[in-house]
């Protein structure tokens, strides 16, 4: 632009001195000795004028080319000594060449020497796939990389403090725990008050004990809590030893004072970019996801969302009482009180304990003189329950409160309450859209807690310390009123489930559950026709056998099924894993199988020794210490046995 000025001023002196010479000219013709004279002084002034352009000009070409040579040289200067590595690289992702600081970041490697993939593999992909940034680690040290795949160049911006700085901000971010002892209250509550003495003695200096041994803060807030402060780079430590903490505890004892039951110990912990309130809330949570699944075991929260389990190893200790039973049995004829009408349904592919669940809340709300309603779809059961199923047709009091999903949209209101039982896990009930739009919404549940909840429940009765769903509604249905009492129909459902679930009484059998049975045979329960509601037909147990003798033992003492490419009833493969545990030197067993042409089913028993919910956890199931199953879509079974396997070898390993 300056240029074009000096252009242009320089036109406009040419074209005065033209008109000023053709003055001169003109003058000379009247006047010669003043035009001579004007003549001369136009003509010494114009000698200086380009005198003194030319003087400018060569000024103007010095500084250019000064500057010139500066910026060349800065750019030299960049080039070659900049903290910036510069490499350019051939077809075959050798390299060509490489500017003098990315040598020194290579320890001065020879070019000709030197491949991309020697120095990441990660960073030929990146090439591969037309990638215009990424990171990689050479050595100890850290790369952010900009592509020019079009000119094969790289240039690597080093990283390494700031990732560093990075992770020493992240190792030092806040961690807040909660720490709950289980069944304190349980143990302690007979103890004389030296004994008791002894027992927090013995508790609170293992856990000091443990807190100085990794350097966290920990503080008794009352009997039965603690609260413990610690770092990210903790809890990266304390995860390493998956929380030996658990067994400590497990395995306290005091002289001279057997304890009947061993004490368990539950922590809550929330982690994150957060402020503490929200990490409190995330460890307050985590603890009770913790209990909620039996207790005795570690949940990890963060700000996402994400849950990290560890423990869950021994069986739960029960510890339901009866006041909570009442109190739960009055919150929830309060709620049917309000409500327009009681729509229950269970999880899909309804069990007996399932059904008679639901049999047993739409008790409770008739006897509350409220319309009450089954969710129930005729062709997804099985032979049992399609049993009790013809049983409740013959009755035609109970068999109208049976409908299906239109029905259930045409009689939902506002003021309608959804009671689900027998599971938790939006995904698996009969009906998850109803759920999701419901206001009011009940969950009656003896599994462990799963990391996925039905959101914002109204009322939640979780009990794994039950043998079943079954037992819970029956405890509830005793504190309701008397006004609709259960028939003999209804409290054989209940019973058939609770049978079920125990496996005729002999596993997750507490003195409630022979209480609840004893209930329902003194409302007329009848175990003959149980025993007909669970018959089975001679190809059920042809295929059942065939499952069972396909089986193998891995690691010693676990029994694992991989079935026949055909379809099989999600019972008869539970039943066959049942059937497993009753082999010899069987700890556990597992069965893979067909339930459908792009689903497999894994159903996992075992005697209590392997933790087979933590198993099917990690395979996105879930279940009980003792059973557990999961369902896996679009895969072979091939595939599913080789994830299965290595799940097993992780928790034998002690790396879940």
């Amino acid at each position: 632009m300056e240029r074009y000025k000096r252009i242009v001023q320089s036109k406009k002196v040419w074209i005065s001195y033209i008109f000023a010479y053709l003055a001169v000219f003109i003058l000379f013709y009247y006047q010669w000795i003043i035009g001579t004279f004007l003549f001369f002084l136009l003509t010494v002034v114009l000698f200086y004028e380009l005198k003194e352009e030319k003087e400018i000009q060569q000024q103007q070409l010095e500084y250019v080319s000064n500057l010139s040579y500066r910026v060349d040289k800065a750019g030299e200067e960049v080039f070659h000594h900049a903290p910036l590595a510069i490499i350019v690289y051939n077809e075959m992702f050798d390299v060509e060449w490489m500017n003098p600081y990315a040598k020194t970041l290579l320890e001065n490697k020879s070019t000709s020497m030197l491949s991309l993939s020697h120095m990441s593999e990660q960073l030929v992909q990146a090439i591969e796939n037309n990638e215009e940034k990424t990171s990689i680690i050479v050595g100890e040290s850290r790369y952010d990389v900009t592509l020019e795949t079009k000119h094969r160049i790289l240039f690597m911006y080093d990283r390494t403090k700031e990732k560093l700085l990075e992770q020493q901000l992240h190792d030092r971010e806040l961690v807040l725990a909660v720490i709950y002892l289980d069944n304190y209250e349980e143990i302690s509550r007979n103890m004389v008050d030296n004994v008791k003495t002894k027992l927090n003695s013995e508790v609170t200096s293992k856990l000091n004990k443990w807190a100085n041994t990794f350097n966290l803060y920990i503080k008794r807030t009352s009997q039965d809590r603690f609260i413990a402060i610690m770092t990210k780079k903790i809890l990266h430590e304390l995860e390493k030893t998956r929380f030996a903490i658990l067994d400590e505890i497990r395995e306290t004892q005091i002289e001279d004072e057997p304890l009947r039951n061993p004490v368990t110990l539950s922590i809550g912990i929330g982690t994150g970019n957060v402020s503490i309130p929200e990490l409190a809330e995330l460890a307050e949570s985590g603890l009770d996801l913790a209990l909620g699944r039996g207790g005795d075991q570690i949940t990890i929260r963060d700000e996402e969302g994400k849950v990290r389990f560890y423990g869950g190893k021994t069986n739960p200790m029960e510890k339901r009482t009866r006041v909570r039973a009442r109190v739960i049995s009055h919150a929830l004829r309060n709620l049917v009180e309000d409500s327009d009408n009681v729509i229950i349904m269970g999880h899909k592919g309804p069990d007996l304990d399932s059904l008679g669940a639901t049999l047993g809340v739409l008790n409770i709300a008739r006897s509350n003189d409220v319309a009450g309603y089954i969710l129930f779809e005729e062709d997804d059961v099985t032979t049992s329950v399609q049993r009790v199923i013809e049983k409740v047709k013959q009755d035609e009091t109970l068999w109208k409160h049976f409908i299906g999903r239109e029905e259930a949209n045409a009689i939902y209101t506002d003021r309608s309450l959804v009671v689900v039982v027998d599971t938790h896990r939006p995904s698996l009930v009969a009906y998850e859209n109803l759920i999701h739009q419901a206001e009011h919404v009940v969950v009656i549940d003896h599994h462990r807690r799963g990391e996925e909840f039905i959101e914002n429940p109204t009322l939640v009765y979780m009990e794994p310390y039950a043998s079943s769903t079954s037992e819970l509604v029956t405890e509830l249905i005793e504190y309701q009123p008397k006004k609709t009492p259960l028939n003999p129909l209804e409290a054989t459902a209940l019973l058939a489930g609770i049978i079920v679930d125990t496996k005729s009484f002999t596993l997750r059998t507490g003195s409630r559950t022979f209480d609840a049975a004893s209930y329902l045979r003194s409302k007329g329960a009848d175990p003959v026709l149980i025993q007909h509601f669970l018959k089975e037909d001679l190809e059920s147990i042809v295929k059942r056998n065939e499952l069972i003798d396909r089986a193998e033992i891995v690691h010693d003492s676990l029994a694992v099924v991989v079935a026949k490419d055909e379809l099989y009833e999600t019972v008869i493969i539970a039943q066959a894993a049942d059937k497993l545990l009753t082999v010899d030197n069987v700890k556990a067993s597992f069965v893979i199988a067909h339930t459908s042409d792009d689903m497999i089913a894994i159903s996992a028993r075992s005697l209590g020794d392997i933790n087979v919910q933590i198993i099917m956890e990690s395979l996105g199931g879930g279940g009980h210490l003792t059973n557990a199953a999961t369902q896996l879509q679009s895969i072979s079974l091939e595939e599913a046995e080789a994830m299965l396997l290595d799940k097993i070898t992780q928790y034998i390993e002690g790396r879940m």
